[in-house]
């Protein structure tokens, strides 16, 4: 698994309050309520070069538009617009150009501050824009030829106590202890299941299978998944193509005996899984309709398919 390390290619400067400052001065208090309480919103946002040579933001506004809808729900009070927002992403890629001439990962991030402490107190809302060179999230052997995933013992939250619509840090708890779990035990990822037991999604990504008769299915929204952008665009692409998806709950051992299944994120991309719970799927292989999604995802976020081109925002 890709990971941030003192290797990475990083921003020299970080977008923090408002302000453009050093990479090393951007620093919080101790005192932070958000590292306390895990009080804070936040969203992982890809820039891509693109086939000719410029570098352009996947689906900026929409990654935005999810912040500050995150916020809302946590009745977090955002101290600018997304408009504000969404230039200050560009801004700091404009300023970072030369170091990522061929792509970046960008971070904004919004939490309660300093202040009063205690689970009622409201403080200040801080927010910074970080960005560095993140390869592909679960690898890239693994985009090529599939990756190994495992049915976590932690399971998804109730929609009740996981608020399903906001991307919250606080709420990856969940999604770490059974990342944690699966890499323990020799494995890529995990899926975790809702309290029904029915697939709901990996621990960062949606999921896509494929049957053996052909019908693609994912999970539907009102499961306690996460309303993925990337998500929304393979959704879009294959149907474009005339392929029809079911948004369907299915059981664990509907993977079991699928044709293929991949996962969908702006970290991962679109990452075939080969292997779950220690059963081969499909071929062991990436299969047909895998490929045809890496394939014109790929294109898509290169600006190599005009159709698309309102998702990209050029810096």
């Amino acid at each position: 698994m890709s990971s941030t390390s003192s290797n990475t290619v990083r921003a020299d400067q970080i977008w923090l309050d408002g302000k453009m400052i050093q990479w090393d001065e951007g620093q919080v208090h101790v005192m932070t309520h958000a590292l306390h309480y895990g009080f804070g919103v936040f969203e992982g946002i890809r820039a891509y070069k693109t086939h000719d040579g410029r570098l352009a933001v996947f689906r900026l506004r929409e990654h935005i538009q999810r912040l500050f809808d995150s916020a809302h729900i946590l009745m977090l009070k955002m101290p600018y617009t997304e408009n504000e927002l969404f230039d200050a992403c560009l801004e700091l890629l404009r300023k970072q150009k030369d170091r990522f001439a061929n792509g970046a990962y960008l971070r904004p991030v919004a939490f309660m501050g300093d202040g009063a402490m205690g689970l009622g107190a409201v403080n200040p809302t801080r927010v910074a824009v970080t960005a560095w060179d993140w390869g592909a999230y679960l690898g890239d052997k693994g985009i090529r030829e599939g990756i190994r995933a495992k049915v976590s013992s932690f399971t998804r939250m109730h929609v009740n106590v996981n608020m399903v619509r906001g991307k919250i840090t606080g709420q990856y708890v969940n999604s770490i202890l059974a990342k944690r779990e699966a890499v323990l035990a020799g494995y890529d990822e995990a899926i975790l299941l809702d309290i029904s037991g029915f697939v709901a999604e990996a621990s960062g990504e949606n999921i896509f299978m494929v049957n053996k008769k052909g019908i693609i299915k994912t999970p539907p929204l009102s499961s306690p998944i996460l309303d993925g952008i990337t998500r929304d665009t393979v959704l879009k692409l294959l149907r474009d193509s005339g392929r029809e998806v079911e948004e369907v709950t299915f059981t664990r051992d509907a993977l079991y005996i699928s044709n293929e299944i991949f996962f969908t994120g702006t970290a991962a991309e679109i990452t075939p899984v080969r292997e779950v719970d220690n059963r081969t799927v499909g071929a062991g292989k990436p299969g047909p309709i895998t490929q045809f999604v890496q394939e014109t995802y790929f294109r898509t976020v290169r600006g190599q398919e005009p159709r698309y081109a309102e998702w990209l925002t050029y810096v």
